[in-house]
């Protein structure tokens, strides 16, 4: 990608971070003798950068296996706690500004991304729910499937119905009525709409903690919106925290985006304006990792996908295929096509392993970004409010 390229070329020193707080203060700080020495609270500011930069420099180099795999969707996780907490920190260290105009105005408008992050946390944590869901039913494939003598009809129609449902369950919102009724053709159930319909709703309505009313594109645009780059007189008269601000807003906004392409949430939407100046040092990794995101979903085979996850994408393509064997099977079965179902039950168990050993963790690193994000914007606001009754 241009943008990952961009970044690896870098390779000179402070005067390669683009848009730093150094160069800028030595732009327009003037001295006696020209020169400027960093102060400590400038390093530091630096240091968030240059981290920000080599942690989402790593994710975006993940090939193209690796890109939306669930173990890349924790890793990103992971970088978000990290710089979550290095954010923290520095607010933390330069708390006496944060109640000083413009930098009150600027770390409100980050805590208002903050809160609307919490909103999207909490749908992600759902889907994982519903994908968790999906692997109960893979189970019973598996377990009909596998281990067996011989394939008898029962095994089969238990496994066939377990691949129904996860069908249904799998599919995007916009499509699931026409594809109901297409279900009741194809497979000879004219007689249980009600049921099938009953079915639906189930992986529809899964315990959503956020309202029905609730989408999560709409929620990602307002996380967009107004995310623009600080004025050099916003960075000089917060001493460089306009920009570790903006860096933050980038990252979250960035994070909470990816995690909504990767997950099935309550109307899904990836259309946002995410423009970042590529003179700062962490722009063209995130740059990259946003513009592969939104390439993979304008995909063909992906773009009324409920969800860009790769083990979700196999998961569906492993079902209809399974389920088109199933259809072609005569009792009693041939050798040929009983190995033919025995290979496919072995394509699926690497997959299955995957999403077994990995939801569980995945969910729990998003409640613990929800927890991080509730902890840095309670201690922010604390300090604020020091910050007005001081005043």
């Amino acid at each position: 990608m241009p943008a990952t390229d961009s970044y690896q070329g870098s390779s000179s020193p402070l005067t390669s971070f683009g848009r730093s707080i150094l160069s800028i203060r030595r732009d327009q700080v003037p001295t006696m003798d020209g020169s400027h020495d960093p102060t400590s609270q400038e390093l530091e500011l630096e240091t968030f950068q240059k981290q920000v930069a080599e942690q989402f420099n790593e994710l975006s180099s993940a090939g193209p296996d690796e890109l939306l795999s669930l173990s890349w969707v924790r890793n990103l996780l992971d970088v978000f706690i990290c710089c979550q907490e290095e954010f923290r920190i520095v607010l933390f260290n330069n708390k006496g500004y944060l109640g000083r105009p413009p930098m009150d105005r600027l770390i409100g408008e980050f805590y208002e991304r903050s809160v609307k992050a919490l909103d999207v946390c909490n749908a992600i944590r759902d889907g994982i729910e519903q994908v968790r869901q999906w692997e109960k039913l893979l189970e019973i494939v598996l377990c009909a499937l596998d281990n067996q003598k011989a394939l008898g009809e029962g095994q089969v129609r238990r496994a066939k119905k377990a691949l129904i449902d996860l069908l249904i369950g799998m599919l995007d919102e916009k499509e699931s009525n026409a594809a109901l009724a297409h279900r009741n053709r194809s497979f000879g159930r004219n007689n249980g709409s009600s049921k099938d319909q009953k079915n639906l709703g189930h992986f529809r309505s899964l315990s959503w903690s956020v309202s029905r009313a609730w989408s999560a594109s709409k929620q990602l645009q307002a996380m967009a919106y107004n995310l623009s780059a600080p004025r050099a007189n916003d960075v000089m008269a917060t001493n460089g925290l306009a920009v570790a601000v903006y860096t933050m807003s980038c990252v979250i906004t960035l994070v909470m985006w990816a995690l909504v392409a990767a997950i099935p949430c309550q109307d899904r939407g990836l259309q946002i304006h995410f423009s970042v100046p590529r003179q700062f040092i962490w722009a063209p990794p995130i740059l990259s990792i946003y513009e592969r995101i939104l390439e993979e979903s304008k995909k063909r085979d992906r773009k009324n996908a409920c969800g860009l996850l790769k083990e979700i994408h196999q998961t569906e393509k492993w079902t209809r295929q399974m389920n088109e064997l199933l259809d072609s099977l005569q009792f009693p079965l041939t050798e040929e096509k009983e190995a033919d179902v025995r290979q496919r039950v072995e394509e699926l168990k690497p997959v299955f392993e995957t999403l077994k050993d990995g939801l569980q963790p995945m969910e729990r690193q998003v409640r613990e970004v929800f927890h991080r994000i509730v902890r840095s914007r309670t201690e922010g606001l604390d300090s604020l409010g020091r910050g007005g009754s001081a005043e």
